[in-house]
């Protein structure tokens, strides 16, 4: 295939011809020697985006998401490698668990990374002798699945994965610094007043101590708070920021409700405009999603009762690219954010890029087809969004290794054998 005249993020019109499983050639003019065609003329072609950070719920929670219906939300949302969280049923913390899950993700339509997860009663000797994409998210406090771990048990972990060379991914709060008067409320940002900003910034200083320490690579996950962002960074470790945090505060608790309680919080806008500040300025790492959904029917609870998290994977590159069209970002800080960062951050040399060599992971969009989003128009299992009635400029397709998996017209997707897959 040869894709004509395409703009890149960096504001070059080039054609991009894709063979087999790779990018064969990147070049103006290039000939198109009999082969399939697509103008791109005054389209903008991206690499396709790696989320660090999903949680597709299975095995365990398949009414929830499953690795079917989460990687054609990724596809829809231009996202070609996803990386999913051990915090499953069981959880992702031993040999069997991880091999499991592999037989599991074999429904995904894109490609993906599978992390290992550190309990009690993990496995460390079979676990990281398979091939992980990182260790965690390692949780410093607990979460959905209940996965927190104590001090010693994290500084283990650290010296387990510096020995194999493999990072870790830290969700970092500490729960000691959490504000139990918050308890006596019922409000919607009770569980932002509880889980204090406070709470992270201490945590991703002592993680960052303790990684230093035992010369280990962290990656902060999710990290809400300009605080937290500036200590990372400071000591040499890789951020990451949610959809969420960026575009949402606790001022838009009122109308999301319990719809918005994740962990960690909503911050409030003061500080997502200093965690935005950050992205733009090039502070902050990469963009992730932390893709966790839940039903309707199980957020539609009290404060404390309603469990944490919601999706991103399909909304993520679409919002980014509407800031682009008006706010403070660029295509090309886009790109860095959503794919040349993370294939760096995580040693993928062959995606992340539009370069000769390079695995044909590609997303064509027109950045002047601009859509209202809303939970119905996406394809999560869940059925809704945070973002209900912001803007957002989709795919026209979605390209993983040379196979169109998702191309809009039709809402269409495809496995990588090329097979036509029902939505």
């Amino acid at each position: 295939m040869l894709i004509r005249n395409a703009t890149l993020a960096d504001g070059r019109t080039r054609d991009v011809r894709v063979r087999g499983q790779t990018i064969d050639a990147v070049g103006e003019d290039l000939d198109p020697a009999d082969e399939d065609t697509v103008d791109a003329a005054d389209r903008l072609l991206l690499p396709g985006a790696i989320d660090a950070h999903v949680h597709f719920r299975q095995p365990g929670y398949g009414h929830k998401e499953t690795w079917a219906s989460g990687s054609r939300s990724a596809a829809a949302g231009g996202v070609t490698t996803v990386v999913d969280q051990p915090n499953t049923e069981p959880p992702t913390v031993d040999g069997t668990a991880f091999d499991q899950k592999v037989e599991l993700a074999g429904e995904s339509l894109v490609d993906f990374g599978i992390n290992g997860g550190v309990t009690d009663d993990w496995e460390p000797a079979e676990l990281l002798e398979r091939p992980l994409f990182a260790l965690g998210e390692v949780f410093l406090a607990d979460s959905t699945g209940d996965m927190g771990i104590d001090a010693d048990l994290f500084e283990d972990a650290l010296v387990a994965a510096a020995q194999r060379d493999v990072t870790v991914t830290v969700h970092a709060e500490d729960a000691s610094l959490f504000n139990r008067a918050a308890r006596d409320r019922d409000d919607a940002d009770a569980w932002s007043a509880f889980r204090t900003a406070r709470a992270e910034a201490a945590a991703v200083e002592r993680a960052c101590e303790v990684a230093t320490e035992h010369d280990a690579r962290i990656h902060i996950a999710h990290t809400s708070t300009p605080e937290g962002i500036d200590t990372a960074s400071d000591a040499g470790m890789t951020t990451e920021v949610t959809p969420h945090h960026l575009l949402l505060s606790r001022s838009d608790l009122d109308e999301l409700g319990t719809h918005g309680r994740m962990n960690p919080p909503l911050r409030s806008e003061k500080r997502r405009r200093a965690v935005y500040d950050r992205v733009v300025d090039g502070t902050v790492d990469m963009i992730a999603t932390d893709h966790a959904p839940h039903t309707r029917e199980e957020k539609d609870a009290s404060i404390w009762d309603a469990p944490s998290g919601v999706p991103g994977v399909e909304t993520m590159l679409p919002l980014l690219l509407a800031e682009a069209r008006t706010g403070d970002l660029t295509y090309e800080r886009v790109r860095d954010l959503v794919a040349a960062n993370p294939a760096d951050v995580f040693d993928l040399p062959d995606k992340g890029r539009i370069e000769a060599g390079n695995d044909a992971d590609l997303v064509l969009v027109d950045t002047d087809d601009v859509r209202e989003i809303t939970g119905e128009g996406l394809h999560s299992n869940c059925g809704w969004t945070p973002f209900e009635g912001f803007e957002g400029v989709f795919p026209k397709w979605t390209m993983v290794r040379g196979t169109v998996v998702y191309d809009s017209a039709e809402d269409t997707f495809w496995d990588q054998q090329g097979e036509n897959v029902r939505a």
